[in-house]
This record gives structure tokens, C-alpha cells and sequence, in this order.
């Protein structure tokens, strides 16, 4: 197996160390519901909702956000610099010790 180490601070502050397959093509939203973290993932990874959203916490280099990406989180709630969509970050090996934060419930 070729799994890595990722950080998921949920919703109430509590810190998740989980191990995250990076043989399996999963997205971090997807590894996310897997671990019963409170994800909605309500358009099933289509970068279409902002229910995954989630803040990178750590100094990762990650993938640039598509069109698709900027345009959600533009008409997201509690958008920071640092918001990404978790159904748009493939795990790979580049990203273990990945820190997130999952971003609040839309008001």
C-alpha cells in the first residue's frame, strides 16, 4: 500500500490524523466521507457545490484551481485565501503531512 499521512481539523476543532491511499485515484473529499468526516459532497466531486470546502493549513504545493474551482468558491461562504475545494485535490505523494481545515456549514 501507498498511503500517506493527512491532518483534518473537522468542523468542532478536532485534529484527525488519517491515512490516505495514493493508489486508488481518490480526491480529498472523497478520503474525507470515508472517514465519516462531515463532508457533504453534495454534486459528487464536480467542483459544482462548496460543500467540501476546507482551508490548507500547511505549505503544500497543490495544483491550481480550474475555472470551474474559482467560480464556486466565488459564490461560497467564508472563502479565505486559503480555501480550496476538497473534490478537486487528488491524493498523491506530494501530499503527505497535508494539513486542512474543514470549512464551516453554509449559514
Amino acid at each position: 500500500m501507498s498511503d500517506i499521512k493527512i491532518s483534518v481539523i473537522d468542523r468542532d476543532g478536532i485534529e484527525h490524523q488519517i491515512d490516505a491511499p495514493t493508489d486508488m485515484n481518490m480526491n480529498l473529499m472523497e478520503v474525507c466521507k470515508a472517514y465519516e468526516l462531515p463532508v457533504e459532497g453534495t454534486c459528487g466531486g464536480m467542483a459544482l457545490c462548496a460543500s467540501c470546502q476546507c482551508y490548507i493549513l500547511s505549505n503544500h504545493s497543490l495544483n491550481e484551481r480550474s475555472d470551474d474551482e474559482e467560480a464556486m468558491l466565488a459564490e461560497a461562504f467564508n472563502v479565505r485565501e486559503t480555501s480550496r475545494l476538497g473534490c478537486q485535490i487528488p491524493i498523491t505523494k506530494s501530499l503527505e503531512g497535508l494539513q486542512v481545515e474543514l470549512a464551516p456549514e453554509e449559514d
